[in-house]
């Protein structure tokens, strides 16, 4: 299996880059910086990427059965975004006890749920980081009607949503336990059932996003390690992927056949020198992954709730800043 090496392709300096979903109907990527409170979108035609200011930090993002409607996942709770108007609405979901602790992770699963993950909040009004820790997260699963139930709790920091290409498994990270665990996963009730250790202790860094391949191979990111790890369905390492830089946030499979692996990196925390960290960076894979699920937020006709929200700041604006990126860079080590 050939991979090729990591390419700087959008030189972002993201304090903590986070969230990457492939929409394939643009195609584009969008991604987070969780500090700055941002979401962006990378063009790969254009190598451009584009901007959207929101007021609270943005932890993840999930295509939905709606085409040109992502769901967003803000430190506090869940909104309904059309990039291409800018229109906000509240979902309906809020997550108890915010702003003490915010979500972190989140991901549609097979039959269209939506699983999100929270943590003790380690980011200030400002964006300015904190230290996280503690074990205040719990995992969330919101269903198509707006049905949410509890499936863990006592988790450090949540990290990590992916599942087996069968739909047979679930596997879901607590980082500051060093340990990816699998579940069984029921497909008819979207419940998950025995956990169990799946790839623990690794020495470099602490696991963070991951992506899954069409072989059932886990890409797992390596927050503070500089690497992303493939590991197989049995838990061993296939192979570890170096990276220019040190914090390796979460990835995501895309492009044409899905053979692009995009990652996003963390600036905050990064040794001095490492002018790449906080960049989105292409890793060309002979292996494709597979496609984002969908979060069924308009099943039967599901209508939003609440009132829409606007941009901060610029009152009749979008909320959005466009630049331009220069073309693929080789990835300094």
């Amino acid at each position: 299996m050939n991979i090729g090496e990591p390419v700087c392709i959008a030189p972002t300096g993201d304090r903590c880059g986070e969230g990457p979903v492939w929409s394939a109907e643009e195609p584009a990527l969008y991604f987070t910086d969780i500090n700055r409170f941002l979401i962006h979108r990378f063009d790969p035609q254009s190598a451009s990427v584009k901007s959207w200011f929101f007021d609270r930090p943005v932890t993840a993002l999930a295509l939905t059965d709606s085409p040109g409607t992502l769901a967003v996942a803000l430190g506090s709770g869940l909104l309904l975004w059309a990039p291409r108007t800018d229109d906000r609405s509240d979902h309906g979901f809020q997550l108890e006890g915010w702003p003490s602790v915010r979500l972190n992770e989140g991901r549609p699963d097979p039959r269209g749920s939506l699983w999100l993950g929270s943590m003790r909040n380690n980011v200030a009004p400002d964006g300015t980081p904190g230290e996280a820790g503690g074990t205040d997260g719990l995992l969330f699963r919101v269903d198509p009607d707006g049905a949410v139930s509890r499936w863990k709790s006592h988790i450090g920091i949540s990290n990590t949503m992916a599942w087996s290409p069968d739909h047979q498994r679930f596997y879901f990270a607590d980082t500051l336990e060093n340990t990816v665990y699998v579940y069984d996963y029921d497909r008819a009730t979207g419940a998950i059932s025995g956990e169990r250790p799946f790839f623990t202790g690794f020495e470099r860094g602490l696991p963070d996003g991951s992506a899954m391949d069409s072989q059932g191979f886990l890409w797992n990111c390596r927050y503070g390690g500089g690497c992303i790890v493939r590991v197989a369905p049995d838990g061993s390492i296939d192979r570890v992927i170096e990276m220019p830089t040190t914090n390796i946030t979460s990835c995501t499979f895309g492009g044409e056949e899905y053979r692009t692996l995009y990652v996003t990196t963390a600036s905050v925390g990064a040794p001095p020198g490492e002018r790449l960290a906080g960049s989105l960076f292409a890793i060309q894979s002979e292996v494709p992954g597979l496609p984002e699920n969908r979060f069924s937020a308009f099943h039967s006709g599901r209508e939003r709730k609440g009132s829409p929200f606007t941009a901060p700041g610029c009152p009749g604006a979008s909320g959005s800043a466009r630049r331009s990126a220069p073309g693929p860079t080789r990835a300094e080590k």
